[in-house]
């Protein structure tokens, strides 16, 4: 049997963030571990980390082909059996034209198709449904595309409540935090009055700039630190995380982290009230009204910190949403997405058991 050969295809940067790129990184751990080549293809700009990421599992970048002709070029002169397709902002015909060109094409999505053709389409947001699409669509957390880091870290069972005087609290808003979310969700944090042990993962040095400048109170530490791998590690030692509501909430999840989440950008308006009304996080709103000027913005703020006090001083309240969100996502969602993928690729192929 010849060896399987796949193609990402994604973006990563200040602006663009890092969850196109971590997805995707997930599903190449996967399709390594079952003997297949993997390369992305995409710009991965001002992210030391991500860089970092592919280079030490042996995975080559390339420069990202945009058109349609440009994807069925690059698949064809990479001999590849495969190609994901994971971004807003490509064409949509790409996809069938991969397809045409007897590519087996995967379409990561959040909700909109935007009228790609494609073989497989991916919605790994929690209760994800679609209009019927030409292809098949895998949809919701079972099919969530969490990375070796994640998934090996995960807890055999949910935390317990545990009483602390000054809880450790996570905040992250994505790899770079493209929006600033972080400078505002400290503030809130910190205006809860409440003892802390903060730890921020600042994206860009604008934001380490504007945390510099915030004053905790009584009890209260700020400890900003850059970018990293270790994530899963720091979302495991924390007592509470609060977070954008994008790919990371299911890495929180897959972890049982307790978490209160913040929408901060449209697209996540809709699986952040999902998960929001099942309890697998606490909701603190929309950044917007978070940043809002006026009496709307203050009391935006203030109910986010009303909810964020509950928490910090509730080990039962954390327990619970922790309990919850573990037993949603499993950490065997991009093995179950490979296995359908490589059924059809090399019918029966290796698979990994779910």
């Amino acid at each position: 049997m010849s060896t399987v050969r796949v193609g990402l295809r994604c973006d990563a940067g200040p602006q663009r963030g890092v969850g196109h790129l971590v997805r995707c990184l997930a599903l190449a751990e996967e399709f390594l571990a079952r003997g297949a080549h993997v390369a992305v293809f995409g710009a991965v700009e001002r992210v030391g980390w991500a860089t970092a990421e592919l280079a030490a599992r042996g995975i080559p970048l390339h420069p990202g082909p945009d058109s349609p002709a440009e994807l069925v070029e690059t698949a064809r002169r990479h001999e590849l059996d495969v190609f994901v397709l994971d971004s807003y902002e490509l064409d949509p015909a790409g996809a069938g034209a991969l397809r045409a060109a007897g590519i087996r094409t995967i379409a990561v999505i959040d909700g909109d198709s935007r009228g790609q053709d494609a073989d497989f389409y991916v919605d790994q947001n929690f209760g994800a449904e679609a209009p019927v699409l030409p292809g098949r669509l895998l949809a919701g957390s079972t099919y969530a595309l969490l990375r070796d880091s994640v998934v090996t870290a995960r807890p055999p069972a949910p935390r317990p409540a545990t009483a602390v005087g000054r809880p450790r609290v996570l905040a992250f808003f994505g790899g770079t935090d493209a929006v600033g979310a972080a400078p505002v969700l400290t503030r809130v944090l910190l205006a809860t009055g409440h003892p802390m042990d903060l730890t921020v993962v600042v994206g860009r040095p604008e934001i380490e700039a504007e945390l510099d400048e915030i004053v905790p109170g009584r009890g209260q530490i700020v400890r900003p630190v850059p970018p990293t791998g270790e994530l899963p590690t720091l979302i495991g030692e924390a007592d509470l995380v609060v977070s954008a509501a994008g790919t990371s909430t299911w890495e929180l999840c897959c972890l049982g982290a307790p978490a209160a989440l913040v929408c901060v950008v449209d697209n996540q308006r809709e699986s952040y009230a999902r998960v929001v009304r099942h309890g697998l996080a606490a909701g603190l709103g929309e950044l917007p009204e978070l940043t809002g000027a006026g009496v709307a913005g203050r009391a935006a703020r203030a109910t986010a910190a009303r909810t964020l006090h509950g928490l910090l001083s509730s080990p039962e309240r954390r327990a619970a949403l922790a309990a919850r969100a573990w037993a949603t996502v499993d950490g065997r969602g991009r093995a179950r997405v490979v296995d359908a993928v490589l059924d059809t690729v090399i019918g029966t192929g290796v698979r990994t058991p779910c």
